[in-house]
C-alpha cells in the first residue's frame, strides 16, 4: 500500500554466493535515522627521491563499508514489526541474541559468522559483519535490558564467482535474462546491472511485475538496456 513504512530486513547466508539462507530474515524495529556508506581507494607511495610532492599511484579498489544504529524497544512505545506480535518478556535481549546469532555468531557449519544481505528500500547491501557495540540505556527495576543502541559495520563482500558474474554484467547496453535466487530484491540487482538500484521501477513495468517487492526464487527476469534518468 502506498505510504506504508517498508523496515529494513537482514537476511542470513551460510554460502559465499548468498544462495542458501539460514535462519530467519530479522526485520528491525525502529529504522535507523541515518546511515554512512564508506568507499575507499588504495595508493601506492611512489613519491620519487628528492620530489618536493607525493605522486600516489593508483593500487585498487580498497574496502566498502556501511554504518548505522539500531534501536531495540521493548518498552511498547514502539510497536512490534509483525502486526499483532507481542512485546518480548525479557525486554530486549532476546531481540538482540537473536540479531547477534544471525550476523555475529560463528555459524559451526561454515566455521565463521553468516554472509548477510541488507534490504532497506533502494539501499541493497551484502557483505560481513565487522563490528558491533552496544549500548544499554533503559532498565526496568529488576534490572532488565528494555531498550539499547546498537551500533554495527558491515563490509562488503562478494564471492569471486559473483565478481566473475558481475564484469559479464557490466555493460548496460546488451539485454540480461537473471534467475532470481532466495535474497534477491529488484534494487539489489539493478544496482548490479546497471550500477544503480534506481532503475528497478523502470525494470519492473518492462517485466510487468505486478508487486516489485516479492520476487520469487525460480522467476526469470530480463534487464534491457536502459539508458537516461530512471523515472
Amino acid at each position: 500500500m502506498s505510504g506504508s513504512l517498508e523496515r529494513m530486513i537482514i537476511t542470513a547466508f551460510t554460502d559465499a554466493n548468498y544462495n542458501s539462507q539460514t535462519g530467519k530474515p530479522f526485520t528491525v524495529w525502529i529504522n535507523p535515522e541515518s546511515y554512512a556508506h564508506e568507499y575507499t581507494i588504495d595508493y601506492s607511495d611512489r613519491q620519487a627521491q628528492g620530489s618536493p610532492g607525493p605522486s600516489p599511484e593508483f593500487n585498487r579498489i580498497g574496502q566498502e563499508s556501511i554504518s548505522f544504529d539500531l534501536i531495540f524497544d521493548a518498552t511498547g512505545v514502539i510497536p512490534p514489526p509483525i502486526p499483532g506480535m507481542p512485546l518480548p518478556s525479557d525486554g530486549v535481549a532476546g531481540l538482540i541474541d537473536e540479531f547477534k546469532t544471525l550476523v555475529a555468531t560463528m555459524n559451526g557449519v561454515i566455521h565463521r559468522p553468516n554472509y548477510v544481505k541488507l534490504s532497506w528500500a533502494q539501499l541493497q547491501y551484502q557483505g560481513v559483519l565487522s563490528r558491533m557495540n552496544i549500548t544499554y540505556t533503559l532498565f526496568k527495576p529488576s534490572g532488565t535490558p528494555l531498550r539499547a543502541k546498537v551500533s554495527v559495520t558491515f563490509l562488503s563482500f562478494a564471492s569471486e564467482k559473483q565478481l566473475a558474474e558481475e564484469a559479464n554484467l557490466s555493460s548496460p547496453d546488451l539485454s540480461h535474462m537473471v534467475t532470481v535466487v532466495a535474497g534477491d530484491t529488484l534494487p539489489l540487482l539493478c544496482h548490479r546491472i546497471y550500477g544503480s538500484s534506481s532503475y528497478y521501477l523502470r525494470v519492473a513495468a518492462y517485466n510487468k511485475l505486478p508487486n516489485f517487492r516479492r520476487l520469487v526464487p525460480g522467476m526469470k527476469l530480463m534487464f534491457p538496456p536502459l539508458h537516461g534518468p530512471a523515472s
